[in-house]
């Protein structure tokens, strides 16, 4: 029996999805615990492709049961179009579960969300604009709305007439946009709590009943560590906690009851929105990337930015979440390059700089120190062993295990689930991974 957290060690994006996907098969339940409808998860499976945004991506096996946290913001028009869109698809959506304590994403949450960042102009963050920001500052000011006001059609009815004539005044004293009918709001809401009702239910109690029946469990975060509200590159950063330790608040369990950390990286580097990436490239390398990788955003379809990995937010990553393994994700992407760089170190003015700084704006002055590796400019797709990639491919691999100073558990070579190396199925499998010993990096098994 194992309790897995598995994160995004960059700025999101990273394949979590896939690799979540992949790991289901071992786990009985899988939880998100945090973040709304602005993470997205793509899952590829037998050529067919589904995108999720609140849906634990572990629905796809029909015996794992999937649980939207207490940590989460859930938009219910959003959960109920991907109920919808899993079912035309033959997936069965029964053993979905979501936590009655869970904030709800409102329609005043949405427009404050894009007309407030509109009117940030030359400082916005790149959010959304799906009022996941509106949402959780609601749940910190105490008048947010919850899943199980839902349930409540009377105390629905009297929180939400007071709440939506509070948000108009907002909307139209502060952004000039029309109001909100409360009724016509409050009756869709209605209409989407029938269609959720059979899955509400205490969350944090149906967690704590499989751990005590020895199941295995997988928790599962959005977006990544350098978007955590605290941790991140701030204030470049999401409104929850995408690293480890919000798992434990956001699905309502304690961390004695976690036993690894698993964390999703890239090959490379990508970032969505504004904020400082110090690898970061322009021109025809950073399209290449782009495009090879296919790197547009799930949920709003925006370009990626692209660079070089950069170890330094790697080490950041490891120690801020306590990542005990990784999984390294779209390897095949720098197949055709000649040479692949990797930052190992800033520069700022004149110092030196091994760790990741705390404010936004000495991060900003940052220069990536790089080390040079050679490409294997061979194709590494069907790879399915680490004895199948080139030398070149696997001793990249090695390099960053020995800089991140972290094995290597997965290798993704692809969308696919089938398209990945399992070097140790950090749930239950013996622990086999890709390490380094004494500065030389090696295979070996632990």
């Amino acid at each position: 029996m194992a309790n897995v957290v598995v994160i995004g060690a960059q700025w999101g994006d990273e394949g979590k999805g896939k690799i979540t996907d992949l790991l289901s098969r071992s786990a009985d339940v899988v939880v998100r615990y945090q973040g709304g409808v602005n993470a997205g998860h793509t899952v590829v499976v037998q050529g067919q492709t589904f995108k999720l945004h609140l849906i634990p991506s572990g629905i796809l096996y029909p015996d794992t049961k999937c649980i939207i946290g207490c940590g989460t913001v859930i938009d219910p028009q959003v959960l109920i179009q991907e109920l919808d869109q899993l079912e035309e698809l033959k997936v069965s959506t029964a053993n979905l579960l979501i936590s009655e304590t869970a904030h709800v994403t409102m329609p005043y949450h949405r427009l404050i969300d894009k007309a407030s960042e509109e009117r940030r102009g030359t400082h916005k963050i790149g959010t959304t604009g799906r009022g996941i920001g509106p949402t959780y500052a609601d749940k910190s000011e105490r008048t947010g709305i919850r899943v199980l006001d839902l349930m409540n059609p009377t105390a629905l009815r009297k929180q939400l007439t007071w709440t939506i004539n509070y948000k108009n005044v907002i909307l139209e004293k502060l952004y000039d946009l029309p109001p909100l009918d409360p009724e016509t709001v409050i009756e869709q809401y209605l209409i989407y709590a029938e269609r959720l009702r059979p899955h509400v239910v205490d969350s944090s109690l149906k967690i704590y009943e499989a751990i005590q029946q020895r199941r295995n469990i997988l928790f599962e975060g959005a977006q990544g560590t350098l978007l955590d509200l605290d941790h991140g590159t701030y204030p470049y950063v999401t409104s929850s906690n995408p690293v480890a330790g919000g798992a434990c608040v956001g699905a309502g369990v304690g961390p004695t009851m976690i036993d690894r950390v698993i964390g999703v990286a890239k090959a490379y580097t990508t970032r969505v929105g504004e904020g400082p990436f110090p690898t970061e490239l322009d021109g025809t390398l950073g399209e290449l990337l782009c495009d090879r990788g296919a790197e547009f955003g799930t949920t709003t379809g925006r370009r990626r930015r692209c660079g070089w990995f950069d170890a330094v937010i790697g080490r950041y990553a490891v120690r801020i979440n306590g990542i005990d393994c990784l999984a390294i994700t779209k390897l095949d992407v720098l197949d055709t390059l000649e040479e692949i760089q990797v930052c190992v170190a800033y520069e700022i003015g004149d110092q030196r700089c091994q760790d990741f700084p705390s404010s936004s704006r000495l991060f900003s002055k940052c220069r990536p120190i790089y080390k040079t590796l050679p490409g294997w400019q061979q194709s590494t797709e069907h790879c399915r062993t680490l004895e199948d990639l080139p030398k070149q491919a696997l001793d990249y691999l090695k390099f960053l295990a020995e800089l991140m100073e972290v094995p290597i558990a997965l290798v993704s070579l692809g969308a696919s689930r089938d398209q990945t190396i399992i070097v140790e199925d950090p749930i239950h499998g013996p622990k086999r991974a890709l390490l380094y010993a004494n500065g030389t990096p090696v295979t070996s098994a632990v």
